[in-house]
C-alpha cells in the first residue's frame, strides 16, 4: 500500500515538473492552480468522517499546505497593493541592491527566474505537504517540517518588513496566517504527545536550512552560474524529501499511545 502511495506521489510530480508541454503555462500559473485546487483538498479532507480531525497529523499537514496555498496567492499572484507576481520583482530588487548588481541595462539581474519560483514553491510547499498528507498518522517529522517551513517563511516576511519598513508580498498572510496557525499545530502535537520539544526544534532548524538552500542556490546558480539551474532543482527537492527518508529522526519520534 505505501509503494503504490509513493508510486502515485512520484507520478504527480513527475508529471508537474517534466516538460510534457504544460512547463511553460505552470512555471506562469502555478500559483493559480494552487489557489483553485485547494477548497477541493479541503472538501476531501472534511469528507473523511475522521471524529477528531484537529488532532489528527494528516489533516494538520493539509491545513498547513492550503494555508500556505493562500500565502503563495498574495506572495506570487496578487499581493495587498494588487500586483501580480510581485515577490519575483520584490527579492530581484532586495538581491541586487544588497550585492549592488546590475546588468549591462543597469536593470537588476533576474536571479529569481519564473522557473526557480515554481520548483521552489512545489517542492519546498507543495511536495513537503503531500508528505505530510501522505505519512502524518506514521512519521510525524513530515508534518512538522510542513508547519515549519511556514512558521520560518514567516519569520522571514517578518524581518524583511522590520528591516525595509514596508509591506512585502506575502507579509499579510505570514502575520495573519502563518503565525497563529504554526503555533497552534506544534502546541496540538506536543500536547497530545505526538511530537517532542526536540523534534520541533529539528524542524525548524530544517526549514531555516530549507531557506538557506533556496537563497543560496539562487546565487550560486543564477549569479555566480557555478552549477546549472535544474542541479539546483535537484538539491530542492531531494531537501524536501529528507523529513520523510531519513532514519536518523525517528530517534526522536514519540507516536500516539506510546
Amino acid at each position: 500500500m505505501a509503494k503504490g502511495s509513493f508510486l502515485f506521489l512520484g507520478l504527480a510530480f513527475a508529471m508537474l515538473w517534466l516538460p510534457l508541454g504544460q512547463h511553460a503555462f505552470l512555471t506562469f500559473h502555478w500559483m493559480k492552480v494552487g489557489t483553485f485546487m485547494a477548497p477541493f483538498l479541503m472538501l476531501v479532507a472534511f469528507s473523511c468522517g475522521q471524529t477528531a480531525r484537529f488532532k489528527d497529523p494528516s489533516f494538520i499537514g493539509l491545513v498547513m499546505l492550503v494555508a500556505y496555498i493562500g500565502h503563495q496567492f498574495e506572495e506570487h499572484w496578487i499581493d495587498l497593493y494588487g500586483r501580480e507576481f510581485a515577490f519575483q520583482s520584490a527579492l530581484n530588487q532586495l538581491v541586487g541592491s544588497a550585492f549592488n548588481v546590475q546588468t549591462e541595462n543597469g536593470d537588476v539581474p533576474e536571479i529569481l527566474t519564473r522557473a526557480s519560483v515554481f520548483v521552489i514553491n512545489t517542492s519546498l510547499v507543495w511536495l513537503v505537504g503531500a508528505l505530510a498528507i501522505w505519512r502524518g498518522n506514521t512519521d510525524i517529522f513530515p508534518v512538522l517540517a510542513m508547519i515549519a517551513i511556514a512558521f520560518v517563511n514567516a519569520i522571514s516576511h517578518i524581518a524583511s518588513a522590520l528591516a525595509t519598513g514596508g509591506y512585502n508580498p506575502g507579509l499579510l498572510t505570514s502575520v495573519a496566517v502563518f503565525l497563529p496557525l504554526s503555533f497552534w499545530a506544534y502546541w496540538v502535537l506536543w500536547r497530545d504527545g505526538m511530537a517532542s520539544v526536540k523534534l520541533i526544534g529539528l524542524s525548524i532548524v530544517w526549514a531555516v536550512a530549507a531557506h538557506v538552500i533556496m537563497i543560496l542556490g539562487l546565487l550560486v546558480a543564477n549569479w555566480w552560474r557555478l552549477i546549472p539551474e535544474y542541479l539546483y532543482f535537484c538539491v530542492l527537492v531531494l531537501w524536501s524529501v529528507l523529513p520523510t527518508v531519513w532514519p536518523a529522526l525517528r530517534v526522536w519520534q514519540i507516536r500516539r499511545g506510546s
